[in-house]
């Protein structure tokens, strides 16, 4: 999905924000790009996967340990996030949205999906949420959210 949002951001020439043609500010999306893989992405889905899929394909809730482990294991790459990332940005780039706060933000969503709202006692990431939606508009952003927000339904 990564290769593919870049793609698009090149091919139809998209506003300069999205994917930045200042190498510094580029950097930085290709930066949070390469390591959300092995953090956030895999943070996150480990636990969607342990609170919400696996459950619902076993038929038994897992362990409390092991949720427990997968939360803590989020909470650290969270931190970082904040920390490395985020710092005291608006965005990740600076001060406009790119494809590193759209991709970061919805990989975020699959935990939150899950009913473990890590916003919450975070107040810096919620206001970044905050402005991501506002950046992408607040409706496409839940219309997109929509089929994962109701996972828990099935």
């Amino acid at each position: 999905s990564i290769a593919i949002l870049l793609y698009l951001a090149q091919k139809f020439k998209t506003p300069d924000h999205w994917y930045p043609s200042d190498l510094q500010k580029r950097a930085r999306v290709d930066e949070y790009l390469s390591w959300q893989h092995a953090n956030i992405r895999a943070k996150g889905s480990k636990l969607f996967l342990t609170k919400v899929l696996l459950p619902l394909l076993t038929g038994q809730p897992l362990p409390a340990e092991k949720l427990e482990v997968a939360t803590e294991e989020l909470n650290v790459v969270l931190k970082q996030f904040e920390e490395k990332f985020l710092q005291d940005k608006p965005f990740i780039t600076g001060s406009e949205i790119s494809l590193a706060d759209l991709v970061a933000l919805v990989e975020l969503m699959q935990p939150v999906c899950a009913g473990y709202d890590l916003f919450e006692e975070r107040p810096k990431l919620a206001e970044w949420r905050g402005r991501v939606e506002e950046a992408v508009g607040k409706q496409l952003f839940q219309e997109a959210h929509e089929g994962i927000m109701n996972i828990k339904n099935l």
